[in-house]
């Protein structure tokens, strides 16, 4: 086995628990603020406290991610939102935890995520070749999925099963796990140019912009997969509803549709991981939008009867997911140095997030003023329209001939 993979499937292994233990007490958390408090209110807050952190300070976190060791700064992230939860733990055991508490702790967790994410990313084009970006990136898409499905099923169960105490230690356990695993990969860091040495975090920040505004194709893949985020966070909130209101759903069916994303999402990502794919990456990824796109606009079409071809759009869905992310990713680990990878991912992380706040705050609004099938009509369209653009976009179609590592 070359050495690069050998390094991967240490990571990987050591990831696969941190993110799935994470994925099962996030779910928890949710469940007991469910139970608790019957609050959708107190749920969507909980939801931006996890959120909101990384979207406000992504900008910041970029520059210091590609200023320190990233193997150290993943330990250290990893070590501190096992932290947060072995306090939570604590407070759970004490029996004198408040919805404050919970908040507060979520939001901690979330400054964790937001340096380990970015380092992460910005870790693999120093350990695997250009011509493999894609399939780690197809790999890192199965990782993700296997962990979205057991996640919620495992936390269910847990909580059900243990004290939430011993449900948040899991997370500590899954922290360690993937702190051990690195200390056994080397991760060498990024050649530091001399004008590095006179640095300054506002100039640093803004040399992240800079070397996207550079690469006019990334610049407009960039500003239409906010806009594409833009519309897609609100529908996928709505999912739900969508299963109980327009198709007269029952539990049983709303746990269906997120199951059957998941494994559209794991089969993507297998597809991507094992397929060495020779063409340019961003028909991938303007095809992706264009079937996510339909399969949002034919499910807000369909009749009150038509719940099993929603389940088969959602998993069609689901499967073109990877084929975004993960070509993405892989354009800009190879069309970017390494030296500014932390800040691009940070400042696209925090791109991103924004319209996830705004689509949990208008959810409510949306679903009572223009209704939930037409949500999926509208933002379908909108998708859609955005794929079939970027095709004709001449920066975009030009990207994969450019200057590469600017």
């Amino acid at each position: 086995m070359d050495s690069w993979k050998k390094k991967f499937a240490v990571i990987w292994s050591g990831q696969l628990f941190s993110i799935l233990s994470s994925a099962i007490v996030q779910f928890a958390i949710v469940l007991w603020l469910s139970f608790e408090t019957k609050s959708a209110e107190v749920l969507s807050f909980a939801m931006i406290a996890a959120l909101l952190p990384q979207t406000l300070i992504g900008p910041f976190v970029g520059v210091f991610v590609d200023r320190w060791s990233r193997k150290r700064t993943m330990i250290l992230a990893d070590t501190f939102v096992a932290f947060c939860s072995a306090v939570l733990a604590l407070l759970f055991y004490l029996d004198c935890v408040e919805i404050w508490h919970i908040y507060v702790l979520l939001a901690f967790r979330s400054v964790g995520s937001a340096f380990h994410n970015p380092a992460m990313e910005a870790s693999v084009p120093l350990l695997a070749p250009e011509s493999e970006l894609l399939r780690v990136s197809g790999i890192n898409q199965v990782i993700y999925s296997i962990c979205n499905i057991a996640g919620p099923a495992l936390g269910a169960v847990f909580m059900t099963s243990f004290d939430m105490t011993y449900v948040l230690m899991f997370d500590v356990a899954g922290a360690l796990i993937a702190c051990t695993s690195l200390l056994f990969v080397v991760i060498p860091n990024p050649e530091k140019k001399a004008e590095d040495e006179d640095r300054h975090v506002l100039r640093e920040m803004k040399e992240g912009f800079d070397v996207v505004y550079r690469q006019p194709g990334l610049k407009w893949m960039m500003m239409l997969s906010i806009i594409v985020t833009f519309f897609l966070m609100p529908v996928a909130t709505l999912f739900p509803l969508m299963t109980l209101n327009h198709f007269n759903g029952n539990a049983f069916e709303m746990s269906l549709v997120e199951v059957i994303w998941g494994v559209g999402m794991l089969l993507g990502g297998g597809i991507l991981s094992v397929w060495k794919f020779k063409g340019r990456k961003t028909i991938l990824i303007n095809a992706s939008y264009v079937v996510l796109g339909l399969t949002f606009l034919f499910s807000g079409v369909l009749p009150h009867s038509g719940f099993i071809y929603f389940v088969i759009l959602t998993a069609i869905a689901g499967v073109s997911a990877p084929f975004f992310h993960g070509p993405f990713t892989s354009l800009l680990q190879i069309y970017i140095h390494s030296s500014y990878l932390g800040r691009v991912f940070s400042l696209l992380g925090s791109a991103s997030m924004l319209p996830s706040m705004i689509g949990l705050a208008a959810t409510g609004y949306i679903a009572d003023t223009i209704g939930v099938a037409n949500s999926f009509i509208i933002s379908g369209a909108v998708i859609t329209l955005v794929g079939l653009y970027s095709f004709f976009v001449k920066p975009i179609r030009l990207l994969e001939e450019g200057t590469r590592n600017l």
